[in-house]
């Protein structure tokens, strides 16, 4: 964190008192009454209009500035985009005293300044739509100087690119590099078409606990924090999954929530401690229609975001268009390790993984192991929008057995771009069995295995209310957004990623 003041800080706070000594209030009151914005002047305004535009009240932050003597061009951004202006001393200053234009404008006014302006549009010699300013009020004094960025023709050629910098300082960052704005408004109408398409289903958007006694409802290490009232323990959630499925079982026949979740494990280019997972239960369905329905959800959500079912990322093309493949998770494992391990037990997969070069380690049961056989030999492989179906019943202890194939569960994971970018099952609701494979996952945990399930006792108790046969997802919101909007980094797509505290010093 910053002790010191750079020199450009210090200057900047001397004309903050010249300012103030000229009776100037650099934070003025809040109401700034705007009647443009610059995309609109920019989409609307004709010369054949002009009489439209004879008055408009714009205000932005300063990005750039020409002078010219008497007369200045500059550029103000607002949350819309960039927008010219074109002061002129005696517009601003009509009488004897200059000290608004020659002093306050030309000498103690910033980069990052933010300003209100009055005038009318025209456009310049040079083809450039402007506004021509007649009144110019300072509304914020920026005291920290922003980064440089160079632009020319309208195209930003030396943007930010320091990682630390502009994940710490997004607001920074958001400032000077548009297409960090552009990415954030796009994952917006993302996640609004997402929920647009389950509301047009008569899907209901809820809310569940954050806090939690158990942290269930999906594999993971949680975060423990301590309530002070109760003194108990509490978890912040890993899944919301178990209390969308009380819902149901209470008489809602689809749920919905974008949940934010807390799972406390590492740290890479697709992994951030906090995260938003989109989980749906939907009563009297099973995985097969849930595949058809994410599909189309999917579908329609890439062509909300981007305006076409395709997107590129990191050179490969991505498209959502459905129908999408289906591959069983054996099948693929063969497929790519020319081994079939359908029928092996837990001694017999360690072999494979020892053969293939996989780490293992003694505290991994049947499920894991061929959850790491997967994911180090054929994930990877699944570029194109792929169904994994059909999983072993020791990698899902929430779901469904299979109809009709013994050992399998009635699960898929959708694999695009070599990531898993969801999870769903035929949900499990006969509390027995799941009260089964709850006391498996306990044996797992005694073997030292920190992501395996806790018990929830009051969710077996609302499965002994009787749980309608559902179907139920998740889907990792940032990884479609990374897919989406053509990121390769999980922090690009979080407006604030999780960082290392920073180090006292000057920035």
């Amino acid at each position: 964190m910053q002790t010191t003041l750079s020199e450009q800080e210090l200057v900047r706070r001397d004309k903050l008192t010249e300012i103030q000594a000229l009776g100037i209030d650099p934070y003025p009151a809040p109401l700034y009454e705007i009647t443009h914005t610059a995309q609109y002047i920019k989409e609307h305004y004709t010369d054949e209009k002009a009489e439209e535009f004879k008055f408009v009240s714009f205000a932005g932050r300063i990005m750039s500035v020409r002078d010219m003597g008497k007369a200045n061009f500059a550029v103000l951004q607002d949350s819309t985009g960039k927008m010219q202006i074109y002061i002129r001393r005696d517009d601003i200053c009509p009488g004897e005293d200059k000290t608004l234009y020659n002093t306050v404008w030309k000498k103690l006014l910033d980069i990052g300044d933010i300003i209100g302006v009055k005038g009318f549009v025209f456009t310049t010699k040079t083809g450039e739509i402007s506004i021509h300013v007649e009144q110019y009020t300072l509304l914020t004094k920026s005291l920290h100087p922003l980064p440089v960025v160079k632009e020319k023709d309208g195209e930003v050629f030396d943007a930010v690119t320091d990682l630390e910098y502009k994940y710490r300082q997004r607001y920074a960052d958001l400032i000077v590099n548009p297409g960090v704005r552009d990415t954030f408004i796009r994952i917006t109408k993302m996640k609004n078409a997402i929920r647009n398409f389950l509301n047009d289903r008569g899907a209901l958007e809820v809310d569940t606990p954050v806090l939690q006694s158990i942290p269930g409802g999906a594999i993971a290490r949680p975060f423990v924090t301590h309530h002070n009232a109760l003194d108990i323990p509490l978890y912040l959630r890993i899944a919301n999954e178990l209390y969308l499925k009380r819902l149901i079982v209470g008489g809602f026949n689809w749920v919905y929530e974008f949940s934010r979740n807390f799972r406390n494990e590492g740290m890479d280019r697709t992994h951030n401690p906090e995260f938003t997972i989109l989980e749906f239960y939907v009563a009297y369905k099973d995985y097969l229609w849930m595949m058809d329905i994410t599909e189309q959800m999917l579908e329609q959500t890439a062509i909300a975001t981007n305006g076409i079912t395709t997107s590129n990322i990191d050179g490969t093309e991505i498209d959502f268009k459905a129908p999408y493949k289906r591959i069983s998770i054996y099948d693929a494992i063969k497929e790519h390790t020319g081994i079939d391990i359908s029928a092996m037990d837990e001694e017999e997969l360690r072999d494979v993984c020892k053969k293939l070069r996989i780490d293992v380690d003694n505290s991994m049961g049947k499920g894991k192991l061929i959850d790491e056989i997967f994911g180090g030999k054929c994930e990877a492989h699944y570029i194109q929008p792929t169904f994994i179906i059909d999983y072993p019943v020791e990698m899902s202890p929430l779901t469904k057995k299979h109809r009709s194939k013994a050992g399998l569960v009635e699960r898929f994971e959708l694999i695009i771009n070599g990531k898993e970018i969801a999870n769903a099952y035929s949900e499990l609701n006969d509390p027995i069995d799941q009260r089964g494979r709850f006391e498996e996952q306990v044996k797992l945990m005694e073997r030292g295995d920190e992501e395996a399930m806790y018990i929830d006792y009051d969710f077996l108790r609302a499965l002994e209310y009787g749980m309608p046969p559902t179907a139920g997802i998740g889907i990792g919101i940032e990884r479609l957004a990374m897919l989406l909007t053509g990121h390769v980094s999980i922090q690009d797509v979080i407006l604030f990623p999780q960082m290392r505290p920073e180090k006292t010093g000057n920035n």
